[in-house]
């Protein structure tokens, strides 16, 4: 059957009934309901709204302030108090009030200075929380039910009137009390008059109590998550500093350096930088990226992260060559002692004794020369010269005799090898290998289920050793390829690996000679000329000293 709605001309009621008397009451009764009912649905319409409003909002502050604030506009109310319910007892989160212009707590209101509620049925909040029923009381001056003690004392010292209460309480999905609300003073729309809270704002009270105790639910889970995964961050960069303390600070001090990078160009709005501005998502994000940056050297041999002499692995062969060389010193003398004595039994003429004893210094001398060479050797430089491999070449090809009268080399291959490293302190295989982790943090981080506000992690810590020019690991990636973050990444990379002075095998380098190599690699096409010179120019990394360097003094440099 279809509804015929009768057309309602403007102005003209329609006749209800024959009798005038009745038909102005009928007209009284529909106009009073047509208004409640359109109250009612505005009222239903905001709290749709707010319940919108509070499932956007994750951050706990900033929701809670909210369901305060939206709770007092929606009941009328002149003040309002959120409790959070922790460890039995009920605690101030948020305090407002209008009339005193009070407001604690939240994102934005001064600290709390009240204590935590026992939880006593005296107390009209705690009763609430207990039993899990709101209370409506009209007047708190009027009533015994609770000891109101407490907010009586408060008017005095202030002269507020506390009159009409609801208190309300928060459960979340699995009916649980999580929190109380507590309203104070509904006032009339139109005089301001204090009045009684309404039955129908109990009931619509409730529900909003109710969706915002699953979005306080949802914004603690939501941080326990994030609190979860900082954890796991933690755990992965203590694991790397108990492997290795020079990687696990130099992790720390990239993220520094990296963020005060990153907050100078949101801070500053000239500079060819000034349209770039990072949203404190992406702040978290950058940050987090950053101190993950090297979770894959948790499979780098310590032995390669941490090789402070060319010969190191687990310990410092060098002292295997020293014992070598001065075995055959002593093999030397010995032999040379012994032919001396052989001259001297035969009447050997003093002067062929003599010659063979010069003979002897002469070969001793050599071989300690050549012992104090290989030590040199031993020891990363900038770059080793031809001259050099070729010596280390010839001292390889000479040989003794062992005490089982096997003949041996001076220098074996592998010693040979790492001794000929002309720059640094690994060889090209270990240097692949410490390479790996670049592309082993990729694949980890790869497998982490990221957020969509994070889920660039692993582009930006993946990319911190890709260069502009293509010739970069782990995917050779090239120019615009390579994303800003993982760009600024690479140049406070370096820089923080240039001036640490806690490696072993390095002392830390002067602020100038830095700036020179980082121009360097700037003008070989491997670094973004123009975050390499922010970085000198705005001295950038003087501006990370002032801020982190009481934490990080390894990090301090020699000014030149």
């Amino acid at each position: 059957m279809k509804n015929i709605t009768p057309s309602k001309k403007p102005g003209k009621k329609l006749k209800l009934s024959q009798d005038e008397n009745l038909n102005t009451l009928l007209h009284s009764v529909v106009d009073e309901v047509t208004v409640y009912a359109e109250q009612l649905g505005g009222q239903i319409k905001k709290l749709s709204d707010i319940g919108r409003a509070l499932s956007g909002v994750h951050d706990l502050n900033t929701l809670l302030e909210m369901i305060v604030d939206q709770a007092r506009s929606f009941t009328k109310a002149d003040a309002g108090t959120l409790y959070i319910l922790e460890e039995n007892t009920l605690r101030f989160q948020i305090v407002q009030n209008d009339s005193l212009k009070i407001r604690m707590g939240g994102k934005t209101g001064d600290t709390i200075p009240f204590p935590p509620v026992e939880l006593k049925e005296s107390n009209v909040s705690a009763y609430v929380a207990i039993k899990g029923e709101p209370v409506n009381i009209p007047d708190v001056y009027d009533t015994d039910l609770f000891d109101f003690t407490g907010p009586k004392k408060f008017d005095q010292s202030t002269g507020y009137r506390s009159k009409s209460m609801l208190v309300i309480p928060l459960k979340n999905h699995e009916d649980d009390v999580i929190g109380v609300l507590q309203l104070l003073n509904a006032t009339n729309a139109i005089n301001k008059e204090v009045i009684p809270f309404s039955k129908d704002y109990v009931n619509l009270s409730e529900s909003l109590a109710s969706q915002a105790a699953v979005a306080i639910t949802n914004a603690k889970l939501i941080s326990n998550m994030a609190e979860l995964f900082e954890a796991f961050v933690k755990v992965m960069a203590t694991a790397i500093d108990e492997k290795s303390p020079v990687t696990g600070g130099h992790i720390r001090r990239v993220a520094n350096l990296t963020l005060t990078m990153a907050e100078f160009i949101n801070e500053h709005e000239d500079g060819i930088f000034k349209e770039k501005k990072f949203s404190p998502d992406q702040m978290y994000e950058l940050r987090i990226a950053a101190y993950m940056h090297d979770i894959g050297k948790v499979t780098t041999p310590v032995e390669i992260v941490e090789k402070a002499k060319k010969l190191q692995t687990i310990f410092d062969r060098i002292h295997y060559v020293r014992l070598r060389m001065d075995y055959i010193i002593q093999k030397v003398k010995l032999e040379g002692q012994q032919i001396k004595i052989n001259l001297l039994e035969s009447g050997a003429v003093k002067t062929e004794v003599e010659k063979v004893e010069a003979d002897l210094n002469n070969k001793i001398e050599e071989l300690k020369e050549i012992r104090s060479f290989i030590n040199k050797c031993n020891e990363p430089g900038e770059f080793l010269e031809d001259e050099t491999l070729e010596r280390l070449k010839e001292i390889s090809q000479r040989t003794y005799l062992d005490n089982e009268g096997e003949e041996q080399p001076f220098l074996t291959e592998d010693e040979l090898l790492n001794l000929s490293i002309r720059r640094g302190s690994i060889t090209e295989t270990e240097r692949k290998k410490m390479q790996d982790h670049a592309a082993v943090t990729l694949r980890m981080l790869n497998q982490i289920p990221f957020t969509k506000k994070l889920k660039n992690i692993p582009n930006f810590a993946g990319a911190h050793h890709e260069f502009i020019n293509g010739n970069g690991y782990p995917l050779g990636l090239k120019g615009d390829q390579i994303p800003f973050e993982g760009r600024l990444m690479a140049v406070t990379d370096i820089a923080e690996a240039l001036t640490a002075s806690d490696r072993p095998y390095k002392k830390a380098m002067p602020l100038e000679t830095v700036y020179r190599i980082l121009r360097s690699m700037s003008e070989k096409g491997e670094l973004d000329n123009d975050l390499v010179e922010l970085f000198i120019d705005k001295e950038i990394y003087k501006l990370y000293q002032a801020k982190h360097e009481n934490g990080n003094k390894a990090t301090k440099t020699t000014e030149s």
